[in-house]
């Protein structure tokens, strides 16, 4: 295979090709360069590349295959982490100007985590301003590789977009309320979001502590897998990391869901939806169906109030977080940031503690509803994917905000598992997706069911024309 066509296999096929001897991590990364010199700069995914370091962690991963030594299935496998994750002495500025200059004397625990398993770091990619909303207005936003006029999905912009666009075979995303699903919703990916404290959160900037979750970008299910695998765990630098044992994810994905009771609720996922999402998610329940799962109707727990505690939370939470820059330097942040830290700023204790109970008696109710079931099917967005120059008027409209996160952030609020997979296309080119949620620490079994899915259709073996 020539090494211009190798950037779209996944993961675990060009972890095989290095192992088995058939190409080189020094060979494979050098194409990886090549291809991002190449694009970024029209799909602007990546804000730093560490093209020095990459190659000298690519000649290392070499030597300890020569050695007889492999670190498993990502050794000497190219892959690239969201600005917001430290990696000691590289600027990481979280998408932020006011951080521009900022370099860490640490490593985020996710990223030594990914080093461990033998994968090569290739650089450090763009996401919006502090992780939430929006870019900051003096940062080039990625572009959507299958329709540079479409959105690529926020905050984990350049995680979705390096991946779908061959320029990486996976990227670590975080999501605090859609952030990893929405990018990969947009640019047809695959994305997990592990069960909160599933994977340490030491040395990645927050945006929320309580509703922060970090999580795998890829191109196929079993790449999720490989990748979760090394990053989950108890971590000493993370108090809140769990300390559950980590399973085989990967020894148990070809198992199926023969079986599998996954409940959906039509009013949830109808009321007020484009029925293009809708009839995307049917037909993806159809095909779950085929593949011996049953579909059992539910009720979900009352969200609206969940969906509205979401933005008193995550502005106080982020305000603690930019206490040494907000407000002494307002003025060098961004609208929407700056926004949603003068929200923080000026809650009160009262409208904090009335959010975290509403959120805790939707997480017990949620809880008890998987008692009778295994997972749970919904959309990702209530619209597909929109297009550039309709974002403002999407998101400007009263209550607009809690109608994008609808099916998304009450998940951060519970802490509970999901799985993003690409289930289509629009008529405009642009893909379709939907999510799976699981119980706590049940990621094996959203990850059994993605690949079940993934098997019987074709939609991962689709790229951007690049």
């Amino acid at each position: 295979m020539a090494t211009d066509e190798l950037h779209y296999l996944t993961l675990l096929e060009a972890g095989r090709k290095i192992q088995s001897g058939e190409i080189s991590s020094v060979v494979l990364t050098e194409a990886m360069l090549a291809r991002i010199d190449t694009l970024n700069g029209t799909l602007h995914p990546y804000v730093t590349v560490l093209a020095e370091s990459a190659m000298a962690e690519a000649a290392e991963a070499d030597a300890k295959l020569a050695r007889g030594e492999s670190c498993g299935p990502m050794h000497g496998v190219p892959l690239a982490v969201k600005d917001l994750m430290a990696i000691n002495g590289v600027r990481t500025s979280a998408g932020m100007p006011i951080l521009k200059d900022r370099k860490p004397d640490h490593t985020a625990t996710v990223v030594d985590r990914l080093r461990a398993a033998g994968a090569v770091i290739l650089g450090k990619l763009e996401l919006t301003e502090g992780a939430y909303a929006a870019h900051h207005p003096d940062i080039t936003a990625p572009a959507n590789p299958w329709n540079t006029d479409y959105w690529p999905g926020v905050s984990s912009s350049g995680s979705g977009v390096a991946t779908a666009a061959g320029m990486c075979f996976g990227s670590l995303g975080t999501d605090t309320g859609g952030s990893i699903r929405f990018p990969s919703l947009a640019c047809g990916v695959v994305g997990l979001k592990p069960t909160w404290g599933r994977v340490s959160r030491y040395g990645v900037f927050p945006l929320s502590e309580t509703l922060d979750h970090i999580g795998p970008m890829t191109r196929s299910v079993g790449d999720a897998a490989a990748m979760l695998g090394a990053l989950a765990g108890v971590d000493d630098n993370d108090p809140t990391s769990l300390s559950a044992d980590v399973p085989d994810y990967l020894g148990a994905l070809e198992e199926g869901v023969r079986g599998i009771r996954i409940g959906i609720d039509e009013q949830y996922i109808s009321r007020d939806v484009d029925p293009v999402v809708t009839d995307a998610l049917s037909t993806a329940l159809d095909v779950l169906r085929g593949e011996g799962a049953s579909i059992r109707q539910i009720t979900m727990p009352p969200y609206d109030d969940v969906i509205d505690s979401w933005v008193p939370i995550c502005s106080a939470e982020a305000a603690v977080g930019h206490a040494e820059t907000y407000p002494a330097r307002a003025a060098e942040y961004g609208p929407v940031m700056g926004g949603l830290l003068e929200t923080g700023v000026g809650l009160s204790g009262v409208d904090y503690a009335r959010a975290i109970i509403v959120r805790r008696n939707f997480s017990g109710q949620l809880a008890r509803l998987f008692d009778g079931i295994d997972l749970i099917a919904a959309p990702a967005m209530v619209v597909p994917t929109p297009r550039n120059d309709g974002l403002d008027a999407l998101l400007g409209a009263p209550g607009a905000l809690e109608r994008l996160i609808r099916f998304t952030s009450p998940f951060n609020h519970s802490g509970n598992p999901t799985i993003s997979l690409p289930c289509g296309f629009t008529g405009d080119g642009v893909p379709l997706g939907f999510q799976l949620i699981g119980r706590h620490l049940d990621e094996g079994l959203l990850l059994r069911a993605g690949r079940a899915f993934e098997r019987a259709t074709v939609w991962n073996a689709r790229h951007p024309e690049l």
